[in-house]
């Protein structure tokens, strides 16, 4: 099992969260996949703060390429708000369509890919 971990999880863990050991279990399995989308998201507050090792860690992590279909993500986009879920972000959803087209888990704190995932087929952790 692979599992795309979104900045939401990566966040709420660097912040020293409740819900650290899922992550870690994780880790330690070597389940946790990440992208450069997820990896820009990270990485800039990261530099600033001069948190070098975290970046060195962040970026050993095994990465899956995003290859976006345009139509599919219009596609997608389109069932997201004709099912009533509203403000998805672009990254947002090249994110969920990198989990479904690499059969990846995503495993995210945010709501919205819970609302997604009954209407896309996004597996979720």
């Amino acid at each position: 099992m692979r599992v795309l971990v979104d900045s939401s999880v990566w966040i709420d863990y660097f912040r020293g969260s409740n819900d650290t050991d899922t992550l870690d279990c994780l880790i330690d399995k070597g389940f946790v996949v990440i992208n450069d989308l997820i990896l820009a998201e990270l990485v800039p507050p990261l530099m600033i703060r001069k948190q070098h090792q975290v970046i060195s860690i962040l970026n050993a992590i095994d990465r899956v390429p995003i290859s976006i279909d345009w139509r599919q993500l219009i596609d997608m986009h389109v069932t997201c708000i004709q099912e009533g879920i509203n403000k998805v972000g672009i990254p947002d959803l090249i994110i969920a369509q990198n989990a479904l087209c690499n059969s990846l888990k995503l495993y995210s704190h945010d709501k919205h890919f819970k609302l997604m995932s009954n209407h896309l087929g996004l597996s979720l952790y």
